[in-house]
């Protein structure tokens, strides 16, 4: 159980770009890690606006000297000081990931990235060859990866409690989107405009997230080849589609499927992996995300509850709290946050990193790989392409 008593030496000093005032998404990597003082923020570039960046920075306890104009500023002041940055986290567009992950990592920082990692697999697989190089950690934030419910399926299916696998069903389908909301709406807007997001709307953007659940709980299953259809339905975001349906082989001989989509209107976040194998299915669904539904054949369907001594032992090693307790994204994502300062600190000292998994440079590469190959396969027609 994490208490909140130290996992590694010292704090690793860390500084954000983006994720400023207005950001969602920022507040959740600061919550996340700061919470179990494995890191601590002491620079940042929050906003494109410096004078605005600034302000808030101050506004969170930041140093108001070490509050800069770029990261490209960031890297270079803070790499004259004793005390300077040892890892950034990227809370940016998506256009700017490739650019920032890669100065960040030639100025020897390890970075904690929002996917997609960057837009081509050439680019990804570019900075995991420098992250090697420089034996820095790349950390991807696929924050519903962080429930414990997910190791808890990654063990039963690895127990062979689920028999052969078969059938491997995904979706992440919202209604959020279901309007061009984007017209009034500045956080969407950058979401829906090729020049800042790519060649994809919802396959990297919601998409890639139970695609990551999928490879954390069948490691060994490699996709064989794919088929993707997609749509836009709000017709002024053609050409990126805000619906897709992919169809999956894989090399065992096994099916999946993923539902991407932001115009499934009525619904929440809608983000659910099935599994389903020879002798019994697992199912877990975000919004309830301490629960993981467990369905043998001919029995009656048990809901196993996170935190309670019927898990395996490594689905209760990052709880917080006892069972009954709900536990959140936050938690989920400081779960993630705690594994980067570990493999952080492993990196730093020259030693393996023998902690849980984590989404890292290789799950960022596998993202872009899928999100290529799904749209490669829609613009030849909705067509049974290789897996490349």
């Amino acid at each position: 159980m994490i208490n909140g008593e130290k996992k590694i030496k010292q704090p690793i000093r860390w500084a954000m770009v983006g994720g400023g005032r207005g950001s969602q998404i920022g507040y959740i990597h600061r919550s996340s890690a700061l919470r179990d003082h494995n890191f601590q923020l002491v620079a940042g570039v929050f906003d494109i606006d410096p004078v605005r960046g600034k302000d808030f920075g101050i506004n969170i306890h930041v140093d108001p000297k070490r509050c800069y104009q770029d990261y490209q500023t960031l890297f270079r002041e803070e790499a004259k000081r004793e005390d300077g940055i040892q890892a950034v986290s990227i809370a940016t567009p998506n256009g700017t990931h490739y650019e920032i992950c890669k100065a960040a990592l030639n100025a020897n920082l390890h970075v904690v990235c929002e996917k997609p990692l960057c837009f081509t697999t050439k680019e990804a697989e570019e900075l995991e060859a420098l992250s090697k190089e420089k034996n820095r950690i790349v950390g991807i934030t696929y924050g519903y990866s962080g429930h414990q419910a997910i190791e808890q399926a990654r063990q039963m299916i690895e127990n062979g409690d689920l028999g052969e696998i078969r059938i491997v069903n995904m979706q992440f389908a919202h209604g959020f989107h279901s309007e061009e909301i984007e017209v009034d709406n500045p956080s969407t807007k950058w979401r829906v405009d090729p020049k800042v997001v790519g060649m994809s709307y919802v396959l990297g953007d919601v998409g890639t997230h139970p695609l990551y659940l999928s490879e954390v709980m069948l490691p060994d299953m490699k996709i064989r080849k794919l088929l993707c259809t997609r749509q836009s339905f709000v017709k002024n975001r053609a050409p990126l589609e805000d619906n897709a349906y992919t169809i999956m082989e894989y090399d065992n001989g096994a099916v999946g499927t993923v539902w991407s989509s932001a115009v499934n209107a009525g619904s929440m976040h809608g983000q659910k992996i099935r599994v389903i194998g020879s002798k019994a299915s697992i199912e877990w669904w975000d919004e309830q995300p301490n629960q993981l539904r467990y369905e043998i054949q001919g029995k009656p369907v048990q809901i196993l509850e996170r935190g309670m001594n019927y898990l395996y032992e490594s689905a209760l090693i990052e709880d917080r709290i006892g069972g009954g307790h709900p536990e959140g994204l936050f938690e989920a994502w400081s779960n993630l946050y705690t594994r980067f300062a570990e493999a952080m600190e492993a990196a730093d000292e020259g030693k393996e990193y023998t902690g849980i998994w984590y989404p890292g440079i290789e799950a960022g590469v596998e993202g872009v790989r899928w999100v290529e190959n799904c749209v490669r396969s829609a613009n030849e027609g909705a067509v049974w392409v290789e897996y490349q």
